[in-house]
């Protein structure tokens, strides 16, 4: 099969789902080849909208900004945690996790969320129990991410039940966390067929925020074996 590339990313578009509270996205023309001789969007976003990373300071203003952490945090070899099939809401428990995980590994957790992308259903996300995330911290992990709105619970409308504790957990390590990945069952299939994952999550160089949009991409290529 050799090598593929594969987008881990929602597209960019006008009134597209956004956390509860975040800036609206508007991507509307700026210019038209018609006026102007050239076409240009004009977009208005919040930093955390679509496929997004959360740097440190995301949750603590004492923490690394995104363009304070090294390039080597959004890109590794990447283990896909198979976690579908959980009710809506369910923390997600470290017996889930699975085994390799290690420092310079990232951590792709599989909820299967992605399915209801544009669905009030996609505020209903499983996610990562305070303890699971103690437990990727410990064992060396400092990139995750998530096909799913937030690693928190993501309270109810009407609802002020919030805790960011999965984020103080890994953001207090200095880990980078990527929110609403999708296409996640692709890469379980890959791995499972013994190929080899790398993930690329680099972000926009904004300076001194608390994260931003990127372009998830996943290379999957056959494991080499030597003789």
């Amino acid at each position: 099969m050799g090598v593929e590339l594969l987008d881990l990313s929602v597209p960019v578009t006008t009134g597209m789902p956004v956390y509860p509270g975040d800036p609206e996205v508007e991507a509307v023309p700026a210019l038209t080849v018609g006026e102007s001789g050239v076409n240009v969007l004009r977009l208005h976003m919040g930093s955390q909208s679509g496929t997004h990373v959360d740097a440190p300071f995301h949750i603590d203003d004492a923490l690394p900004r995104l363009d304070e952490l090294p390039l080597t945090r959004f890109t590794g070899p990447a283990l896909v945690m198979d976690a579908r099939g959980l009710p809506p809401r369910t923390p997600i428990p470290p017996a889930a996790l699975p085994g390799g995980l290690a420092p310079g590994v990232v951590l792709l957790i599989a909820t299967g969320w992605s399915e209801h992308w544009g669905s009030d259903g996609y505020l209903a996300h499983p996610y990562p129990a305070p303890e699971t995330a103690e437990a990727i911290v410990a064992a060396g992990v400092r990139t995750v991410g998530i096909d799913a709105l937030s690693v928190d619970r993501t309270p109810p409308p009407g609802s002020d039940d919030f805790s960011p504790a999965a984020h103080r957990v890994l953001c207090g390590a200095g880990a980078v966390i990527a929110e609403n990945l999708t296409g996640l069952d692709r890469l379980l299939d890959a791995q499972a067929g013994g190929r080899a994952v790398t993930v690329y999550l680099f972000p926009l160089a904004l300076a001194g925020a608390d994260g931003a949009p990127v372009r998830a991409v996943a290379q999957v290529e056959d494991r080499v074996v030597l003789v």
